[in-house]
C-alpha cells in the first residue's frame, strides 16, 4: 500500500507541468476470489488529481467514483393479490443491468453537477441506465425500474454514499466501497472523475476481476461445459440422499 501511494505521488510530480488535469486512479485490489466461507470484501479507491499547476486553492476538484459490475440481462416480476392469491402479474424486461452499482462523492451530487451531467455519467442510483426491451409506458417503466432499484439497494448491490469520498489538499482522494458476498464474477470497473464548475475535466478507469477459486469453480466449469454429466451427478446425488433419509427416519 505504501508503495502503491508512493508510486501516485510520483506521478504527480512528474506530471504536473501537464496542461490538462489527470487523474492517476488505484484499487486496493484488483483480483477477488470468491470461495466457500467468503463474506464479503471492501476496496479501497484512490491517487490523485494532477493539475496543471498543482490544485488551486479557489478553485478545487470534486472527485466521484463508480463502480460497476458487469452488465446482465434480467427480467422483473411483479407481484398483484389476484382473488386474495399473490401472483406475478406484469413483467419488464432489461437488456443491460449492471449486476453491481456503487458511487462515492465528496459531497452530494446536486452540489457539483447539475441533473444533465448526473444522467450523462450515471452518477447515482437515479441516473442508472437500465436499457428496457420494447414500447414500454413511461410510468411504467419508471415503476418497474424503481422497483429494480430497491430491492438491489436491499441485497446491498445497489448503494450510493455522497460522503465517501476523502480529500487531501484537494489533490489526493480515497474512498472505501463495500462489496457484498453475493456479487457476481466479472470485470468491475472503478471510473473516478474529477469536475470543476460543474464540468467533468478528467476521468480515469481502473479494473477488478472478481472470479470464483476452488470448488466453486469446479462447480460453476462443470455446470458450464459437462451440462450432461453436471446434471446426471446432480440427480444422482438428489436421489441418494432421499433414499438415505429414507432408510433413516425407517429405522426410528
Amino acid at each position: 500500500m505504501v508503495r502503491r501511494v508512493a508510486l501516485v505521488l510520483l506521478a504527480f510530480f512528474a506530471l504536473s507541468a501537464q496542461r490538462d488535469p489527470v487523474l492517476v486512479p488505484e484499487v486496493s485490489q484488483h483480483k477477488i476470489e470468491l470461495q466457500q466461507g467468503f463474506t464479503g470484501t471492501t476496496l479501497l479507491l484512490f491517487g490523485a488529481v494532477l493539475g496543471p499547476d498543482g490544485v488551486r486553492e479557489d478553485n478545487p476538484y470534486d472527485v466521484i467514483v463508480v463502480l460497476r459490475g458487469p452488465s446482465q440481462q434480467i427480467r422483473l416480476r411483479e407481484k398483484q393479490q389476484i382473488g386474495g392469491i399473490w401472483m406475478n402479474a406484469d413483467a419488464l424486461d432489461f437488456r443491460s443491468a449492471p449486476s453491481y452499482f456503487a458511487v462515492a462523492a465528496n459531497r452530494p451530487i446536486e452540489d457539483i453537477v447539475d441533473d444533465r451531467t448526473a444522467a450523462i455519467f450515471e452518477f447515482g442510483t437515479d441516473f442508472i441506465q437500465l436499457s428496457p426491451s420494447g414500447m414500454i409506458d413511461p410510468e411504467e417503466q419508471a415503476r418497474f425500474r424503481d422497483g429494480l432499484v430497491d430491492l438491489r439497494q436491499r441485497q446491498g448491490l445497489y448503494k450510493q454514499n455522497f460522503n465517501g469520498v476523502t480529500l487531501r489538499e484537494g489533490v489526493l482522494y480515497q474512498a472505501r466501497i463495500s462489496l457484498p458476498s453475493n456479487v457476481q464474477v466479472g470485470t468491475y470497473t472503478a471510473e473516478t472523475f474529477a469536475v470543476s464548475d460543474g464540468r467533468v475535466v478528467a476521468s480515469a478507469i481502473a479494473e477488478v476481476e472478481v472470479e470464483k477459486v476452488g470448488f466453486e469453480r469446479f462447480v460453476e466449469a462443470a455446470a458450464q461445459y459437462w451440462s450432461l454429466f453436471y446434471g446426471l451427478i446432480a440427480i444422482s446425488l438428489s436421489v441418494g440422499m432421499g433414499w438415505v433419509a429414507g432408510r433413516l427416519f425407517a429405522m426410528i
